[in-house]
């Protein structure tokens, strides 16, 4: 086990910055608690807790560091040659950059949900913003392969400073997970750009088979919520006219009552007038 002294401010901060955002505070201030050294101690309860869009990215830098890293050192070479490049080559490089970056971030915010995060579209554009920064600078890209972001990154309108002040700790080349990149030859350069292009290919199909699926359900959804709303209505109707037969049965119970007594009245009168009818024939027959 490494001792305390060897143990940097930014090899703590890599071991929380993995944790959930809902793990964080409680984990730093306990591993704040286990320093001897008052002033390290201090820097580590110093340490902001990240905003989701950041843990997003963080995420994906530690699970998905060989493709993050390629995603990084091509758009550091293509960086490099875009200054040999026409107008036509720069249109069609900047819609695949583009596509690329929308698939990582995907890719990223889906690795996040399958963490049990509830990844809005917003904290998804905030992290492909994130990439994207990364894609056009190189103190974005070792801030993004850090894995220790505060917040997201834009990729217009910060400054060193600002990005380094989105790490926790210091970010340099040494610290960061992407190496210096090298120029490569023509032929690996192609190759990784052909790399680049099946993924972008595979993500785009992806893509279109998740919104297809996407559309089905919505259409499906709503056939569902519109048969509800009929039964639901019918329901009420039923429910209207079960209780109006209730009442009606319980007016003809009260008349067939009032009828039967009636009745008993009747029969009561019919048998009296029979036995008079009875006694006058009596009478006669004894003239």
């Amino acid at each position: 086990m490494a001792r305390e002294a060897d143990v940097t401010l930014e090899d703590i901060a890599t071991e929380l910055y993995a944790l959930p955002p809902k793990e964080f505070t409680a984990a730093r201030d306990a591993r704040a608690k286990q320093l001897a050294d008052a002033a390290r101690a201090k820097r580590v309860r110093a340490l902001r807790k990240p905003l989701l869009a950041a843990w997003v990215v963080n995420l994906f830098a530690r699970e998905q560091a060989a493709a993050l890293r390629g995603a990084l050192e091509l758009a550091s070479e293509l960086r490099e040659a875009q200054d040999d490049l026409d107008a036509r080559a720069l249109s069609a490089l900047g819609r695949q950059r583009r596509a690329l970056v929308g698939a990582l971030a995907q890719q990223a915010s889906e690795l996040a949900s399958a963490r049990g995060e509830k990844i809005t579209p917003a904290t998804t554009d905030a992290v492909e913003q994130t990439l994207n920064a990364a894609m056009f600078r190189a103190d974005a890209a070792l801030a993004v392969a850090s894995g220790r972001l505060i917040r997201p990154l834009d990729a217009a309108g910060e400054d060193s400073a600002e990005v380094s002040d989105a790490v926790a700790g210091d970010l340099d080349v040494a610290s960061a997970a992407v190496p210096a990149p090298t120029r490569p030859d023509e032929l690996a350069a192609r190759r990784a750009r052909k790399a680049a292009e099946d993924e972008l290919r595979s993500a785009e199909r992806a893509l279109k088979k998740a919104e297809q699926d996407r559309d089905a359900l919505e259409r499906k959804a709503k056939s569902v919520a519109e048969k509800s709303e009929r039964l639901s209505a019918r329901i009420e109707e039923l429910e209207q006219e079960l209780e109006r037969t209730r009442q009606e049965l319980k007016g003809r119970e009260q008349e067939s009552d009032e009828v039967d007594a009636l009745r008993g009245d009747a029969r009561e009168r019919l048998h009296e007038a029979q036995q008079d009818v009875s006694t006058a024939q009596k009478a006669i027959d004894r003239l």
